[in-house]
């Protein structure tokens, strides 16, 4: 092209964009207009993955459910006779010798748990006595006992379990989704975070965009106060006031828009418009009083409390809504001791909502097309950490962390209901049936949204990366 045509086409395009109407209804018929993309065309030109998906997908939401610090496995979902036959015995030589730990230095004694565990449904699942709860939906249930991590602290393995890989830097798992697929409402975020307590380690890089632009975050909703910061209107601004601040706003991004071209700028405006409809939409969606009776009880919910229950309930009214991916992360899993009434006291906590969320789900007719998945960074050790070096062991006891078998579940979505996938040797140490990797998992899970988790990609400092980074299988055998 001609220098001096090159320069008309620049001009033409800021004159257009410069000059254009500027007002809600010029935004919000562009909103509309792009709906008909893929959600990744909206993004500075990056191609769409839906239309290159080969395969229909099996479920149109996900909620993922994070225990922060990682329960113990072997207490609540992978009995194993033969660690109780051996408790208190010192780990054997050839299983202790090179092994490296978090925390546990000296050889250590096995550890068995003293939670009652029985099957459960005509799936015969088993199951801790600390979920009772759980146990009355066992029957939905897809359990993978065969998941191993490649780290073993929890900031990177936490990292490695949302973003498929050990550091900061890269999307997360709700983001790459959101990215990908886009949300079903345009009044709310395709990617929402509920929190109870405290998120320590990897922080809101675990639901951070990495380098995909910033619009694919996962944007955080409180339970309790104002739903999200900043959100409501000053005092003395109304309505028609924050319209006419957002409105010219926009007219300012627009010309550095045209005359940088950075994306980033496109994601500010889109967030400004996205914060004015969330200011209708989100009040109504976070008032759970709305709901009946019969399902406060269900759940164990007390409106205007901020809680997990609150959070679980929250969780479908928003895929309800069409959000595509709600992340629900639960503090203080992390027992390195008093593991077996800490463990239970965090059940007492979850179990009765997580059930709740699958049945209510279930009786809209919503759980074929909700992915419902339980997990943690990783696992706990068979052995004890702790000062109990005699064969006795205490409630004071705990467990270290384990990276190399540990148990994660899901539940509707596409999976098999009643099902077992993989197994631990017979002290929960080493998976030796079915092998699944976090590579693996997410692979799986992309699968279930009609994503190719190997075309998910976005070309960053002259590389196409994705969520698997190179590696990834789908495990077909868990898919209905």
């Amino acid at each position: 092209m001609h220098p001096h045509q090159r320069q008309l086409q620049i001009l033409s395009r800021r004159h257009l964009l410069q000059h254009s109407v500027m007002g809600l209804g010029s935004i919000a018929l562009s909103s509309l207009l792009s709906n008909d993309l893929p959600a990744a065309e909206k993004s500075a030109g990056h191609s769409g993955v839906r239309n290159s998906a080969t395969f229909a997908p099996r479920a149109r939401n996900v909620i993922f459910l994070h225990m922060v610090g990682a329960p113990s496995h072997l207490d609540l979902f992978d009995y194993k006779p033969e660690l109780q036959r051996l408790n208190g015995q010192l780990v054997p030589d050839h299983l202790w010798e090179g092994l490296r730990l978090a925390f546990i230095r000296k050889q250590p004694r096995l550890l068995g748990t003293t939670m009652q565990f029985r099957r459960y449904g005509e799936s015969g699942i088993e199951l801790s006595d600390a979920l009772p709860h759980l146990a009355t939906v066992a029957d939905e249930l897809c359990m993978i006992r065969s998941l191993h991590t490649e780290q073993f602290n929890h900031a990177p393995a936490q990292l490695f379990f949302q973003t498929g890989f050990g550091q900061f830097g890269r999307p997360s798992l709700g983001a790459w989704i959101n990215y990908g697929l886009g949300s079903e409402n345009q009044n709310l975020p395709g990617f929402v975070v509920l929190i109870t307590g405290n998120v320590a380690g990897a922080g809101n890089s675990l639901w951070g965009s990495g380098f995909l632009p910033s619009t694919y975050q996962g944007i955080e909703f409180r339970s309790s106060g104002d739903p999200v910061l900043f959100l409501s209107n000053p005092e003395g601004i109304d309505q028609s006031a924050r319209r006419n601040i957002v409105d010219n706003i926009n007219r300012l991004n627009q010309i550095q828009l045209a005359d940088a071209g950075d994306p980033e700028i496109a994601t500010r405006i889109n967030q400004y418009e996205m914060a004015f409809r969330m200011q209708t939409s989100v009040p109504e969606l976070m008032d759970i009083r709305s709901e009946s009776k019969e399902v406060h009880e269900l759940y164990g919910t007390k409106p205007g409390s901020s809680s997990f229950a609150n959070n679980c309930l929250l969780a479908r009214r928003l895929v309800e809504r069409g959000v595509r991916f709600v992340q629900l992360f639960d503090e203080n899993w992390d027992h390195h001791s008093g593991v077996f009434p800490n463990v239970r006291k965090k059940c007492n906590e979850v179990d009765r909502p997580i059930a709740a969320l699958i049945k209510d789900l279930k009786q809209r007719g919503m759980l074929d097309d909700t992915l419902v998945v339980w997990g943690a960074e990783f696992g706990r050790t068979p052995m004890l950490q702790g000062t109990e070096n005699s064969g006795r062991v205490s409630d004071k006891v705990g467990r270290d962390h384990h990276k190399d078998a540990f148990t994660v579940w899901m539940a509707g979505g596409g999976v098999k209901r009643g099902f077992t996938y993989g197994k631990t040797d017979d002290i929960g140490f080493h998976v030796v049936e079915n092998p699944m990797h976090v590579n693996d998992f997410h692979a799986t899970l992309l699968h279930l949204l009609g994503v190719d988790h190997e075309q998910l990609t976005f070309k960053f400092q002259g590389r196409k990366y994705r969520l698997t980074d190179v590696a990834g299988k789908v495990a077909h055998d868990v898919l209905a």
